[in-house]
């Protein structure tokens, strides 16, 4: 069931929020910078992570701590160096991404997430094209999918969880 709302993503009640980023990205722009803000550990732990594993474009990442879920999608290409912004969201990696953010709420057992028009700030996409893609991989789980479609800083939602 997705509902979408107007308000702060961050003020949230949803069990886990969702945003795209890019591999080996370093939170510094919009709600990836918002929330390292929040959650410095995420970003410290993400770094690691990519250390590690490399991923690629068109995965998903979760990290919990004991006030909030919030898993990565990587909707956009890697920055071809350390000084370079990363590159735009491309509907492929959105697919993909979606349907890796849908395995891993199935996966994990989520109750309830929130996301924002993903790829449609720093990513480049238009809403147009990402809005039926969020249709077509969440629109079928049985848990409430809010969709922040309006920025509203510091107003909270209501986001129906039940």
């Amino acid at each position: 069931m997705i509902t979408k709302v107007r308000g702060d993503i961050l003020l949230s009640d949803a069990q886990a929020i969702a945003h795209g980023i890019a591999p080996h990205d370093h939170f510094n722009q919009g709600l990836a910078l918002a929330l390292r803000e929040r959650h410095p550990a995420m970003a410290k732990d993400f770094r690691h992570y990519c250390h590690q594993v490399n991923p690629k474009a068109g995965e998903a990442w979760l990290w919990a701590s004991p006030e909030r879920i919030i898993i990565n999608f990587l909707t956009q290409e890697r920055a071809p160096d350390n000084k370079a912004h990363p590159g735009k969201a491309t509907e492929q990696h959105i697919n993909h991404s979606l349907k890796s953010l849908s395995d891993v709420i199935q996966k994990e057992g989520l109750t309830s997430i929130a996301l924002p028009k993903i790829a449609t700030g720093v990513g480049g996409m238009d809403w147009s094209i990402v809005e039926p893609l969020i249709g077509k991989y969440l629109g079928s789980l049985v848990i409430p999918v809010i969709v922040y479609e309006t920025y509203e800083k510091g107003k909270k939602a209501t986001e129906n969880l039940d």
